[in-house]
Order: C-alpha cells, then structure tokens, then sequence
C-alpha cells in the first residue's frame, strides 16, 4: 500500500491519521532514514519505522498525536543489549518525528440568507470547505456562493441523507425560520459532528430546545449547541455575525480555551437544574 495514496484517502473521507517518520540515524538501525510509519484512527497501521519495541513505542505516541492533534518528536538509543533482547541486532540511535494529519474541515450551512453568504466567504478564508443547503433555488445556487465547494437546493431531510458528517464537520444552521431551524437542530444534535451551532436569542434557543425534549432527544444532547452562536464581540450585521461564527469555529478547531456561549451553560449554570429549566 503506497502510504501518501492512503493519507490522501483518509483525508478525503474526513478521517484523520498520524505519520511517524525517522529524520535522523546514528549507527546501526533496523530501518534507514525517512522510513515512515502511518496510524489511522482505528489503531490499524501501514508501513513501518523496523518493528520490535521501537514500532510499539511510536504506535502509542501516535494515537496519542491523532488525539491531540500536536506533533511530536521521539528519541531511540537502541543499545546493545537492549537490542538484541528484542531481536534486534543494532545499537544505533534514531529520532522520529510523528505528525498528525487532519482533514480539511467542512463547514455544512443550513440556510443560504445575508448570514449564510458572509459566512461562506468568511470561512473558506479560513480555511473550511463549505457546503450550503437550503430548500429555495433562488437563494442557494452557484451565483451567490462562488466559493463553496457543494451548493444543495432541496428539502432539509432529503440532504441530511447526502451528507457524511463526521469528526471534521461543523454545522451552522441558520435558517429563515424557527421550524427550519428545529428540523435541522433535531438532526444535527444526533451527528458526530465537531460543533454544531444555531442562531437566535437565548429566549428561541429554549423555544427549541424544550420543544425537541418533547419529542424525546435527551436535555443533555444540547450541552455541546453553541447558541447564540459565535463569539461575543458585540456583532450586529451579517459580516459581523460571520466573523464573531466562524472565530468561535476556529476555537473549536484548534481546541483553544474560548468562552463559547452554549445555551446550557449561559442560560443555567447548575446542570441538575437543566430538566426544569426545559419543561
């Protein structure tokens, strides 16, 4: 298997993975310099940095670099003895660099309004492919959103069967109303999605909320519901609203400690409070 064919692969399917590779030998080594080791997520491996005990080592720091997303370096000094316990006739050094490789994020937008076209241009800056999805013709098309990478002009439930959501996704709805709003937010909430986030005053957001409770989707679902979304900056227009979106997406992204405004968490603090609060 040809590992950069694999890497292209997981990244188009939206799963991530690590690479171990050894940058630099001293001596004698079971491998050579730039043999590359690749980690899925799954744990399953392709290619090898030499095996034994060294491979072991740089498996376990290599889902540790897929979950935290950070690089890092590794040094070996295989000595005589040490080697040769392990099978290994050797006694050289080597150090390997694991990096992580992630997918490009998507950015799924729900609505294709004022908001949704800041938003895509915002975003796709910064480096999210987008998608838009709305049920009018006349307002999601190629036109309006030159950028995005999808453009769907259909009804809510027949897309939600054409996307694959995953650990890169980020859903934005923002739709033109209310109850276009709750048939979104009843679908992404059941997602594996990264963020999932939905505009409107606190006071909608329960509206929502409490309604979709009803209907039997657990009150601890919305924990992770960034609403109202965005970063507080105080925005009021539609490239505003974008920035303050799509600089909370990039919080998110980059596991940054940011005061994100989640419903559960702006509205009542005590979570034993959360099932009177959405009667």
């Amino acid at each position: 298997m040809d590992i950069y064919d694999e890497i292209v692969r997981l990244r188009r399917s939206g799963q991530k993975c690590a690479v171990a590779t050894i940058v630099q030998v001293n001596g004698s080594i079971p491998s050579y310099e730039s043999a590359k080791l690749l980690v899925r997520e799954d744990g399953s491996m392709a290619g090898t940095v030499g095996g034994g005990c060294v491979e072991a080592e740089v498996w376990n720091a290599a889902r540790e670099v897929i979950e935290t997303e950070q690089p890092k370096h590794l040094t070996f000094s295989l000595g005589q003895d040490a080697a040769y316990d392990n099978g290994l006739i050797c006694g050289g050094q080597l150090n390997v660099f694991v990096e992580p490789v992630i997918p490009q994020p998507r950015a799924y937008i729900f609505g294709a309004g004022h908001v949704s076209k800041s938003l895509s241009k915002i975003a796709s800056l910064a480096g999210f492919a987008t998608v838009i999805i709305d049920d009018r013709e006349q307002f999601a098309n190629r036109e309006r959103f030159p950028e995005a990478d999808e453009v769907y002009a259909d009804c809510y439930e027949k897309v939600f069967e054409k996307l694959d959501i995953n650990h890169s996704s980020y859903l934005i709805i923002v739709t033109r109303g209310h109850r276009d709003d709750m048939r979104v937010l009843e679908w992404a909430i059941r997602t594996p999605a990264r963020y999932v986030s939905m505009i409107g005053s606190k006071r909608k957001t329960l509206g929502v909320m409490k309604e979709l409770v009803k209907s039997g989707i657990p009150a601890e679902a919305f924990d992770r519901l960034h609403a109202p979304m965005g970063l507080e900056i105080g925005a009021v227009s539609p490239e505003e609203i974008a920035v303050s979106v799509v600089a909370e997406m990039i919080a998110v992204r980059r596991n940054a400690e940011s005061p994100w405004r989640s419903v559960s968490k702006s509205i009542y603090v005590n979570p034993e409070l959360r099932p009177a609060v959405l009667r």
